[in-house]
């Protein structure tokens, strides 16, 4: 297979309030937008793309249809204590404080109106332990 995109979709009942959370706190704008579904992308990185749509929608399966359920995001940022500390003034809820994991990350837990857990993430050096762990080469530093 040979991948020419790829964007996660998060099923909602609530397609512009969900859409405007992510343009309003993570720096994403609308490249496509009806009533049912709004298709984002990242302002700094045309590569991250996000959809929302409406989990009732006609073109969903119906054994599919609903809202999200299990979803974790990954968002690798640069300053993650910066975005620390800007989404805890904004009001969001953190779930996972900010802390260093062995296994390579420094990052804190949010969550989106819908319960989407959002893991906000800075790859740092893991342990010994979890540096064997990597493939070659894919360390993280």
């Amino acid at each position: 297979m040979k991948t020419t995109g790829y964007n996660p979709v998060i099923m909602t009942a609530e397609v512009a309030a969900t859409a405007a959370f992510y343009v309003r706190h993570f720096g994403f704008r609308p490249l496509f937008e009806v009533d049912w579904y709004v298709h984002l992308q990242s302002v700094e990185d045309e590569r991250v793309n996000l959809a929302i749509l409406d989990g009732s929608h006609e073109t969903i399966p119906a054994v599919g249809r609903g809202r999200v359920s299990g979803l974790l995001l990954n968002f690798e940022v640069e300053d993650v204590d910066a975005e620390y500390d800007r989404l805890k003034a904004a009001g969001l809820p953190i779930l996972l404080e900010l802390r260093d994991e062995d296994f390579g990350q420094r990052h804190f837990i949010t969550q989106d109106p819908n319960g989407v857990l959002i893991d906000m993430i800075k790859p740092i050096a893991p342990t010994a332990e979890f540096a064997a762990l990597y493939a070659p080469g894919n360390v993280p530093a």
